[in-house]
């Protein structure tokens, strides 16, 4: 099985790369990411959810997908178990994405992420895939 993400070491934040074969698949892999980075624990499947982003460019439109992860946390208490479904329109840099998840109360926290940065942010097409390079501010 191939690597869905690997974290770097960093002094203070969190910092990952992402991989996948499709721009879907790395960022639901960036996402995956994001959620271990707060929680080691296997989240249920209790609750859905679907949301749309937007983006001026490939960069932004990550950015503003984990900024929802990061705000749903933060204000519904939600915690991602699975995406269930997503798509993603290159040419319009718009985002589709269907969720499950459950109350992240019910789980032990680990950190805190106060913001997703621009930090050295990339997505690019690499090879037969994709990988993404996400910073977390802890």
């Amino acid at each position: 099985m191939k690597m869905r993400y690997r974290f770097i070491e960093h002094t203070a934040d969190i910092e990952f790369d992402a991989f996948g074969k499709s721009l879907e698949e790395v960022f639901s892999n960036c996402a995956y990411a994001f959620v271990e980075s707060i929680c080691r624990d296997k989240i249920l499947e209790k609750k859905k959810l679907k949301f749309e982003v937007e983006g001026n460019d490939l960069e932004n439109l990550l950015y503003n997908f984990l900024e929802e992860f990061l705000v749903l946390f933060d204000f519904e208490r939600f915690i991602l178990g699975r995406i269930s479904r997503i798509s993603i329109d290159k040419e319009n840099k718009k985002l589709i994405c269907e969720v499950v998840g459950d109350i992240a109360d019910n789980y032990e926290i680990i950190s805190h992420v106060k913001a997703v940065t621009y930090n050295s942010m990339f997505v690019r097409e690499e090879g037969e895939g994709w990988r993404a390079h996400v910073v977390l501010d802890i």
